[in-house]
């Protein structure tokens, strides 16, 4: 079994590769999916939360308002690090979990772990997570508009861009690149390319 981490940073369009991915066959363990998870009301990452950010980041559902959390987290750093060491460590138990149970099903295929911040902490501690790391590239311009196409307002759109490490800086780390300028057409043929030869890698 072959285990591979997107990553990249916000606009670049990971997820839209992870996809691409699980349509030629592999299993995807999405982190954002997990972060959500495991701060549903009542778990322990959720007090943890509640206990250092207070109730106005949680809605009348007592679900978590990820906005006014990002809100608060995102110009400050110590409070970034703070809202980290706590999902952190719940989602990367649970990515353990999957991926055991994976092994068992289908010894022989391919994981792909969507994980937006995999080399923040530097290309050693992502080579525990992953054995290969794929980076998706896409221009300055195109993460902002497509991030201001989410709704998301322009100066919010530059913050959020600039807490994580430039995509540039993640490519000298990568076993692969899928350049995410161009069409989807353009997009998906890379991704073949990679997953046939990782593909080539398990089977040896």
């Amino acid at each position: 079994m072959i285990i591979a981490g997107v990553t990249g940073t916000i606009g670049t369009g990971k997820s839209t590769v992870a996809h691409m991915f699980a349509e030629l066959g592999a299993f995807v363990i999405d982190h954002d999916r997990i972060s959500r998870e495991v701060v549903e009301p009542g778990k322990p990452a959720w007090q943890a939360i509640v206990d250092s950010f207070g109730k106005d980041v949680l809605n009348e559902d007592r679900s978590i308002n990820r906005q006014a959390l990002a809100n608060l987290v995102f110009k400050d750093p110590d409070r970034l690090h703070k809202l980290n060491s706590i999902v952190h460590p719940a989602v990367l138990g649970e990515d353990q979990r999957l991926v055991e149970e994976r092994k068992r099903v289908d010894p022989g295929g391919l994981i792909i772990k969507d994980v937006p911040l995999l080399l923040e902490a530097g290309p050693e501690i992502a080579h525990l997570l992953v054995e290969k790391i794929i980076v998706v590239f896409a221009s300055p311009d195109v993460q902002l508009k497509r991030l201001i196409a989410r709704g998301i307002p322009e100066e919010d759109a530059h913050n959020r861009i600039k807490t994580q490490l430039p995509v540039s800086d993640k490519t000298q780390y990568a076993d692969f690149v899928v350049n995410n300028d161009g069409t989807l057409d353009e997009t998906m043929q890379q991704v073949k390319d990679i997953y046939s030869r990782l593909m080539g890698q398990s089977s040896k």
